[in-house]
């Protein structure tokens, strides 16, 4: 599908103040990880499979043409760039798998006739619930 080694020379890795637990450890140490990918510098796609990650991937894409995002779920900097690669990996493989054609599909003759007999069930229920006419 896509040369996984070359795909991760190309990534930066930014690092930054993380909150949530740790202590005073989670003041003195850069444990959050900033993952940031150049689409359209990256010689490892095609130029329609940049188009495909281009159109996919819109929502994650800046202005700037980067792709961003923060990783902090974990106290360790190693460990949170392990799942930075891992969920960026997981993003383009997804972008980039082709949707399935919707085959159009019509109910079975017995589905027809089964909901129209549940129907006529149902109606003659609410009938028999009526006050009689006198």
């Amino acid at each position: 599908m896509f040369n996984k080694e070359a795909l991760l020379r190309e990534l930066e890795f930014q690092f930054a103040l993380s909150g949530g637990p740790g202590g005073q450890h989670v003041n003195k140490t850069e444990t959050k990880v900033i993952l940031i990918w150049d689409l359209q510098k990256s010689g490892v796609f095609s130029a329609s499979q940049k188009e495909q990650l281009q159109q996919r991937l819109a929502s994650k894409i800046n202005s700037e043409g980067l792709l961003k995002f923060n990783v902090s779920k974990t106290r360790s900097q190693h460990q949170n760039k392990k799942i930075a690669i891992l969920n960026f990996e997981d993003l383009v493989k997804k972008a980039l798998q082709k949707k399935k054609k919707r085959i159009k599909t019509k109910p079975s003759r017995s589905a027809k006739l089964k909901r129209l007999q549940k129907k006529k069930k149902h109606s003659e229920k609410k009938v028999n619930r009526q006050k009689p006419e006198l």
